[in-house]
Formats: C-alpha cells, structure tokens, sequence
C-alpha cells in the first residue's frame, strides 16, 4: 500500500498532508452553548490519531445574528468557543493531522420564533412567510456586506488560532447554496436572475475571507447538486454551467472545491461517466475533494431518504478510490460515516485489512468518542 494514491503525501497552503484522506464535515450537536469542550477536543483527536490526512470541522456558526437554527451546534465566534477551537486543534495536530474549521450559515432553515433569539427572522435571497408573518427576510445589499463581514471574522479568526486553512457550507441547500438555486433565490438585483449573478454572493464571501486571511491560506469550498429536501436539484444542469460557477469561485479565492455528491462515483451528467469531482477538478484548475459513501456499501440507497431505519452500510474496500485517483480524477478523498464507525479506517485500509473495519449502524449517529 506505500505508492496508494490515498496515502501519499501532498502539500497544503504551508503545511504538508500525510495523505489524502480528509475526515468530512459531521454535525454532533455537542458543543452546549456553542461551545467545543473536552469531549469534542477528544472526538477529533481520536480520528487523527486513527490515520487522517485532514480533519475538517463540523459546520461551525459565524456570527451572524441570523445564522444558527439548531441547537449545541459549535460557535466559531466568541471567546470561550475559540478558546475551545484551541485545545480541538492543538490535540489534533499533536496527533499529526491538519485542520480546518467549516464556517456556517443556514439561511432560510432559521425562521422567525427560533433559538436563540426568537426575534430574529430567517435570511436567505428571497423571502418567506408563514401565515401574517415574514420568517425569512429577503436580505438587501446592507445584509449581504454584513453576511461577507461575518464569514471575513470567521476565517481570520482561523488563521489567528494556527489553523491550516478554513472552509465554507455552500452546499445542502445552506445559504450560498440558496442563492446558487433557481428555487430560492427569485431576486431581480444585481443577486438574482442569470447564473452569473446568482454566483455574486458566494464571490463576494469568498473575496471577503481571502482580504481577512491572506495569501496562502487554504479556502476550501463545499458545494453540492442535491439538497436536504431534494436529491434531484441541480445548481449547474451542464457543464459549461459548472464551469460558471467554478471559475467564478476560483477566481474570488477558492483553493479547494469539496464536491458533496451521496455517491462519489456516480456519474453528474449524462453522457459523461465522469463524476463530479472529476468534472471539478477538470473545470476549475484548483484542488478536488470527493466524498459520498467512501469505504460504504449501500447502493440501494441512491434514492432513497435516510432515516433511522436505512442509514446502516456495510464494509466495502476502496478500489474504486484508487482507480479514479489513479485516472486523476480528484486529489483528495472525504471520509464520513466510515470513520464515525471506526476511527482507525485509514490505518486498516493502508494494512488492507478490511475486514476488521467496523461497519456503519444507526447508533454511530448518537455515540460519540
């Protein structure tokens, strides 16, 4: 396994990948008040000691007023959460991984009457009401420099604690994503309308974190097709369509796109068997993650929401990795549920020992350790 595309080493911003195996942004809701404590600091720890390259945060709120709708989610803001962020990052670099925080904003998934200020309605590219009452405010331009300013904050902050780079949730149909969306973003302005300006806002944050945190500092970019509620939406229907969005973005500074698909190796548009970090990495010129049932046998699932009662995988090896590696598909490889399952992954697929990986069961969502 020494000349395994997975484990060879690679350069990132100023520091150096062990290998190419990064863990993929899991929300744990475990952070009480937003703030990380010993527990998670061991969480991370125990995945780096376990043999990743990198580990990529769970999503982690900004400090806009309006971006948190779910509870014990982490802070990435505020002294005591960054104090927190410290110890994560000091264990896992003990351990002899990189990390990055991912920087979050929900967007529309807040609604007015929520936690943690009931006052505070959604924001999102266009509006919406329940009944007589507006939940989501269509944000103005005034909103979006706020929003840019915010995630500005973040990714300094990230520099400033010694992180190795910093990453940003424009996928799932999160707040980027929704003004990527034809569904949901219905703007006029300079914001809405053509592709071109449904990019904008996601330019102008970038553009935003890359004033903050310098040169050289690693932007990474997470993006998807589908979203929570629908598994067919698509932000870019062709190609060329993907290569707006792509150059647009890497352009403003993104140095890293992490292309969120539910199966890595499916296909992402037709008449092409390519997948879409493959297309990623062909049309944008800058790094590609791939991620999406990585190490997991569920091919049933395709379709299919996950619940409770589907969301257990069985054991499969990697070739599929190593072959689309070797074509030069995508350079590095996100690992999810896998590594929530068994934290020592990396180093059992690099023995090639398989078999004593522990499969994925509905229980590894509420464990935690």
């Amino acid at each position: 396994m020494n000349d395994h595309p997975m484990f060879r080493p690679m350069r990132f911003g100023a520091a150096e990948l062990r290998n190419r195996i990064v863990m993929a942004p899991m929300t744990r809701q475990r952070s009480p008040g937003g703030v990380p404590g010993r527990d998670v600091a061991a969480y991370y720890r125990r995945r780096a000691e376990g043999g990743v390259g990198m580990v990529v945060s769970e999503g982690t709120f900004i400090d806009h007023e309006g971006a948190a709708c779910y509870q014990n989610v982490p802070h990435f803001f505020g002294a005591e959460a960054l104090a927190g962020w410290r110890e994560v990052l000091r264990g896992v670099h003990d351990a002899g991984a990189l990390m990055v925080p991912q920087l979050w904003h929900v967007g529309s998934y807040r609604r007015l009457g929520m936690a943690p200020d009931p006052a505070v309605p959604g924001f999102a590219p266009s509006a919406l009401r329940e009944g007589d009452a507006e939940v989501v405010r269509a944000m103005d331009e005034a909103d979006i420099r706020t929003v840019a300013a915010s995630y500005a904050r973040g990714a300094a902050a990230a520099r400033e604690l010694g992180f190795d780079g910093v990453a940003i949730h424009g996928a799932h149909g999160y707040l980027a994503d929704q003004f990527l969306w034809t569904r949901d973003n219905r703007r006029a302005d300079g914001y809405g309308g053509d592709l071109v300006a449904r990019c904008r806002f996601a330019v102008e944050v970038v553009r935003a974190m890359r004033a903050a945190a310098g040169p050289g500092f690693p932007i990474v970019f997470r993006f998807s097709q589908w979203k929570q509620d629908d598994y067919d939406a698509r932000i870019a229907e062709t190609p060329d369509e993907l290569a707006t969005i792509l150059g647009a973005l890497a352009g403003a500074g993104v140095d890293v796109f992490d292309a969120s698909t539910r199966r890595f190796w499916a296909p992402a548009f037709a008449g092409s068997p390519d997948s879409l970090a493959a297309w990623t990495r062909r049309l944008s010129g800058r790094l590609a993650m791939a991620v999406g049932c990585v190490g997991l046998d569920q091919p049933h699932q395709s379709k299919v929401y996950r619940t409770k009662d589907n969301v257990a995988a069985e054991v499969t090896d990697v070739d599929h990795v190593v072959q689309a590696m070797a074509r030069g598909d995508f350079d590095l490889v996100c690992v999810g549920r896998a590594l929530l399952a068994d934290p020592d992954w990396p180093r059992k697929v690099r023995a090639g020992d398989f078999g004593a990986i522990r499969p994925f069961r509905h229980d590894h969502l509420s464990t935690y350790g």
